[in-house]
């Protein structure tokens, strides 16, 4: 967004979100009403809230989450305004619960966490390993930061094929199969898109190496469900650390919380919480943006859906 330089006047919803408003009051916005508002930041997800409030006057919306495929399903988002997601807000949480997964694998937290008696010896080092990032943004660029200590080699896919600083290997989607080929970690982080829905299918899982361990923190709709349980079940693959499923909530009873080689955590890996701080800079940011007439951060491509 590039435009006419104009004072922020931001409804914050819900109202009364202390670090939020003083987030737009600290970028030189003001507080307001929403009938006198001319953008909105929000961390509700009532649709139908949001919908009502986007009178003709509104002419930026702040999303306090990055993923916003629910918004655009609900036919929300518009193109008569401009629209910024959290893209990149939550990656540090996110990154640092990726490590913790991979550790968790790499050392069976799972079984030894549960066990009842002393078992036998195992575990394997992260560090030598190959890590594919599938979806390297925000999320990607933080995890590639963390996992410099380790010593892996890093392989980076990205949607549009571009070139990622700090990975050793830059992919487009058509190197999606040699990143799961060569990976003994595949992190799935892609937006959840038409084009990335099952994107790990039968075909990717039947590439990944024995011992292999595919980990999701993006959207489950990425992963056959029913592909991945039937090659843990046979035992191919190392396991899978799981923050999203799909279905999602998973139910009770659903083979993937048997299954001995998963690890399952409830869509956790970043909270409004632990975003809270990072979304904050943002806002403020974002505040002074508009205000300059510059260009936003974390621009909503309609198009690309994300």
């Amino acid at each position: 967004m590039t435009g006419t330089p104009t004072r922020a006047r931001v409804w914050v919803c819900p109202e009364r979100s202390r670090g939020l408003e003083d987030a737009v009051r600290a970028g030189g916005g003001k507080v307001v009403r929403v009938e006198k508002a001319n953008a909105i930041v929000t961390v509700d997800d009532d649709v139908e809230l949001l919908r009502r409030s986007l009178h003709p006057g509104i002419r930026w919306v702040q999303l306090g989450a990055a993923g916003i495929e629910w918004l655009l399903d609900a036919g929300v988002i518009d193109d008569q305004r401009v629209w910024t997601a959290a893209k990149g807000v939550h990656a540090r949480p996110i990154a640092e619960h990726v490590v913790g997964l991979m550790i968790a694998a790499a050392r069976d937290f799972r079984g030894r966490i549960c066990a009842r008696s002393w078992g036998e010896r195992g575990g394997r080092l992260v560090a030598g390993s190959t890590v594919g990032i599938v979806g390297c943004g925000g999320i990607g660029r933080a995890l590639l930061g963390l996992l410099e200590p380790f010593e892996v080699r890093t392989l980076a896919l990205t949607l549009a094929g571009r070139e990622v600083p700090g990975a050793d290997e830059s992919f487009g989607p058509d190197g999606l199969d040699r990143v799961v080929a060569e990976s003994d970690y595949i992190v799935v982080a892609a937006p959840a898109t038409a084009e990335t829905r099952a994107m790990i299918s039968s075909r990717q899982l039947a590439l990944m190496r024995p011992g292999a361990w595919l980990i999701n923190v993006s959207r489950g709709t990425l992963v056959d469900t029913d592909a991945l349980v039937f090659e843990l079940q046979a035992g191919r693959i190392g396991g899978a650390a799981l923050d999203v499923t799909d279905p999602e909530p998973l139910p009770d009873g659903h083979p993937l919380w048997w299954l001995p080689n998963v690890i399952i955590t409830p869509h956790v890996s970043s909270t409004p919480d632990l975003g809270a701080p990072f979304l904050v800079r943002r806002v403020q940011e974002n505040v002074q943006r508009f205000a300059r007439g510059e260009q936003l951060i974390g621009i909503v491509d309609l198009a690309a859906g994300y």
